[in-house]
């Protein structure tokens, strides 16, 4: 009964969206209270009754109910219960069930949270909101139903969730995803309340930069445990391969990282006003692209979920009615967001405005290239690959000039900046930036290594500017004393650029001077590798709750030393058939050890891939930088003051 009553309890989230949307824009249009007084009830009642379906589907998996379809598809009675509940959002119906708990979160927490803002503003978002939900319950119900059984005849067991989602990583990094793509329907609704309302100002930016912060930082928290799932899951030590699917949730990151200055500036200035609307808009759409792109069978990856036309037919056509209806107000209103302040070539608005355009000029480079293979071959010119070296050469281009503003930027005061007071401390940070670099790189017995040399440059830039800019800044407030005087979102601001820094650092040096070996190996074989050497010490029969395999020890050696033991393994699952590679890691943060085991070969003895990966621990570790400089300038308490009712 209770897959009955949380199919019941969608239906009845489905007419409590179409009464957020009618009830608060009625109200906003007669200028009546009550009808817009309405619209936060029904926000969190919607929310507990998607809160309640999910439970239900969840319910229905630990208790192995294989008489709903879509259980006995996606688990089995083996499967260990926390990766029961993780089968959940394993495929297409129950992700899209978990988007519309995110999705109406989200609109709870907008009727929750945001009641510093005028009511009929916060009617208009919250009617814009339930619009959309609208869209994403009728999708459910109608085309992706998880709630559908097979009886009277069901099967005794279920097939078994996808190997490649029995990890940990896969417990949180989907719904930490899904948070950010969804979160960037709040900002959408922002501005397309504002178009309605024809009121852009400094409060405006205020009331949505905090939405969009929290958006990125689930984006960016999501897409780097997608990638050190990938890392550690697939068995082939990378962390990103411009998969369509990875492309997909990058490309709102990029434009929802140019919506956080652009919204910085409209606060600041009063300026940007067209621009910031448009990324809102752009977001938005994008994160329905990538939606498009995963459930719509359109391009095979091991990310997809679903491969049914007629649910892409649908997404596309919501895509296009949701872009569409969004350009033509702007149109209707444009002159309602045109700025009228004014600043000099060389400033903080410039330079702002220079990384928003390399920012949109990466993400045209990511949807060409994701895009153009499958236009190519819908139109029969049959199939081409756009892959890892072509988005690698650009985005090494796009990264000098983005490092060099983003280094500069902070030190740029708004409307104009005379250039000499920023010559002798930028002579500093060169130099110092120079011998940081040069001495690093040399480390590696190696100044011919290009692609470092740049990363190091790039990154220690950024950093020494970001570290010389609060030494600056507490010295102008007369010493230690003026930490106090910083606000979080500058901390903010420091974090997410010192993360970027890191970041750039751990891509340059992993790219350039890992090193991988092949080898074939009996019990009691080393192979060196560096300066460590791998001794196979055993290798034995695996049984797991639902996989049989082989496990594989080795001792690692540096100058005779033992340092670390690793234990890697190959996994096979009988039910799915499905063969896996659960690599073995030693990190560190300066270097990963990565063991793969392959096949066993004649002998006795096995394949094995082994890598020395140097800093590859920093990709990560600047992504979650990012993301806690998303969260310290959340806290800023500019964000938390009440504003004068509408």
């Amino acid at each position: 009964m209770i897959t009955e009553a949380g199919y019941l309890a969608l239906v009845l989230a489905l007419a409590l969206s179409f009464a957020l949307t009618l009830f608060p824009f009625y109200g906003s249009l007669k200028r009546q209270m009550e009808p817009v007084l309405l619209a936060r009830p029904l926000a969190v009642l919607m929310f507990i009754a998607t809160a309640f379906s999910f439970y239900a589907l969840s319910y229905a998996f630990y208790t192995n109910d294989f008489s709903v379809m879509y259980v006995a598809n996606n688990s089995n009675s083996l499967l260990p219960w926390y990766y029961r509940l993780t089968a959940v959002w394993g495929s297409h119906e129950g992700s899209m069930l978990m988007w519309l708990l995110m999705l109406s979160a989200w609109t709870a927490l907008v009727a929750l949270l945001a009641r510093s803002l005028p009511l009929i503003l916060q009617g208009r978002i919250l009617g814009v909101m339930g619009l959309v939900c609208i869209g994403f319950y009728a999708f459910v119900l109608l085309m992706s139903n998880p709630f559908e059984r097979s009886l009277p005849f069901y099967p005794v067991d279920g097939r078994d969730l996808n190997p490649l989602l029995q990890d940990f990583g896969m417990i949180i990094h989907p719904p930490l995803l899904y948070m950010g793509y969804v979160g960037y329907a709040v900002p959408f609704a922002f501005a397309i309340a504002a178009l309605l309302s024809g009121r852009f100002d400094a409060n405006w930016a205020r009331w949505a930069r905090p939405w969009a912060l929290a958006a990125w930082m689930f984006l960016t928290l999501g897409i780097m445990l997608g990638s050190w799932w990938a890392y550690n899951e697939l068995g082939w030590g990378g962390w990103w391969f411009w998969d369509p699917v990875e492309n997909a949730s990058f490309m709102p990151w990029l434009v929802g990282t140019a919506l956080l200055h652009t919204l910085s500036v409209t606060e600041k200035r009063g300026t940007f006003k067209s621009w910031t609307v448009l990324l809102a808009i752009s977001a938005f759409a994008l994160s329905l692209l990538g939606a498009f792109l995963v459930r719509s069978g359109v391009l095979v990856s091991v990310h997809s979920f679903a491969s049914d036309p007629a649910r892409g037919l649908y997404l596309l056509a919501f895509l296009l009615v949701v872009v569409g209806g969004s350009l033509t107000l702007y149109a209707l209103k444009m002159q309602s967001v045109r700025s009228q302040a004014r600043y000099q070539l060389f400033s903080r608005e410039v330079l702002l405005w220079g990384n928003n355009i390399f920012l949109l000029t990466a993400t045209l480079v990511v949807f060409l290239g994701t895009i153009y293979p499958l236009v190519h071959k819908e139109l029969g010119l049959g199939s081409i690959s756009i892959g890892e070296p072509f988005f690698n050469s650009i985005f090494h281009i796009l990264a000098i000039p983005f490092a060099l503003l983003l280094g500069l930027g902070p030190w740029v005061r708004w409307k104009q900046q005379p250039v000499t007071p920023l010559v002798k401390p930028f002579a500093f940070i060169a130099v110092v930036t120079a011998v940081i670099s040069l001495g690093w790189v040399s480390l590696y017995q190696s100044f011919t290594a290009n692609l470092a040399l740049l990363g190091l440059l790039l990154g220690v830039w950024v950093m020494t500017s970001s570290v010389a800019e609060i030494g600056q800044k507490l010295r102008s407030f007369g010493g230690a004393v003026g930490l106090k005087k910083l606000t979080l979102s500058h901390w903010g601001m420091v974090f997410g650029h010192l993360g970027f820094a890191v970041l750039v650092i751990g891509v340059a040096m992993t790219k350039t001077f890992s090193v991988e070996k092949d080898v074939r190996m009996k019990i009691g074989d080393t192979v060196k590798l560096n300066e460590y050497s791998f001794v196979l010490s055993d290798v034995y029969a695996l049984k797991g709750p639902n996989y049989l395999g082989q496990a594989a020890e080795l001792e690692v050696y540096d100058e005779g030393i033992k340092i670390t033991h690793l234990h890697a393994e190959k996994r096979f699952y009988p039910v799915s058939r499905a063969t896996m590679t659960e690599a073995a890691v030693d990190a560190s943060l300066t270097r990963d050890l990565y063991v793969a085991l392959g096949e066993e070969l004649p002998g006795p003895s096995w394949a094995l891939r082994v890598y020395v990966k140097p800093y590859v621990r920093w990709i990560w570790l600047g992504g979650v930088l990012m993301a806690l400089g998303a969260l310290l300038a959340l806290f800023d308490r500019r964000y938390r003051q009440r504003s004068i009712a509408e």
